[in-house]
């Protein structure tokens, strides 16, 4: 069972592996990468951020959308950590289970408008999640657990 899908350019780190793996009582947390998948010295460093009673997997988002559509992933409890915008909606568009999205912390970059603290979004990642959030998926802003829901379309000037 898919619990959530977290937007996090920092991927796995204390408030993801802990706070929110425990909010979502998650014993698997799936690292949706296609350049984390191939990097080892980046797999050792966030395999020390983990729970100790938490599976930690790494699959490009190809082979992700696999993996949840076989079933090999519903005898866990899922949580689902992308780096971006565009591979969450590219995740969510593939996969229907996917109905709730976190965007947590997206870097500042070029051509970014802040729209909450530390999230950063381009026009295009605007698109994308306004039509994820007409597709009926939640898009909610908000980085730790006890933190109030913002619904995404809500911060939108």
């Amino acid at each position: 069972m898919i619990k959530m899908t977290r937007i996090d350019y920092r991927l796995l780190h204390g408030q993801v592996a802990f706070a929110w793996t425990k909010n979502l009582s998650a014993n698997a947390i799936l690292i949706a990468n296609d350049d984390v998948v191939n990097d080892s010295f980046r797999k050792q460093t966030l395999n020390l951020a983990k729970p100790n009673d938490t599976k930690l997997i790494f699959k490009s988002i190809e082979d992700s959308i696999k993996a949840i559509k076989s079933g090999v992933t519903d005898k866990y409890s899922v949580f689902i950590v992308v780096e971006n915008v565009h591979d969450a909606y590219r995740l969510t568009k593939a996969v229907p289970e996917i109905n709730k999205v976190n965007l947590g912390l997206s870097a500042k970059r070029e051509n970014t408008e802040n729209i909450a603290k530390a999230v950063y979004v381009t026009e295009t990642e605007i698109k994308e999640l306004n039509e994820l959030v007409g597709s009926g998926v939640e898009v909610l802003v908000k980085q730790a657990p006890n933190d109030a829901n913002v619904e995404f379309r809500s911060l939108l000037k």
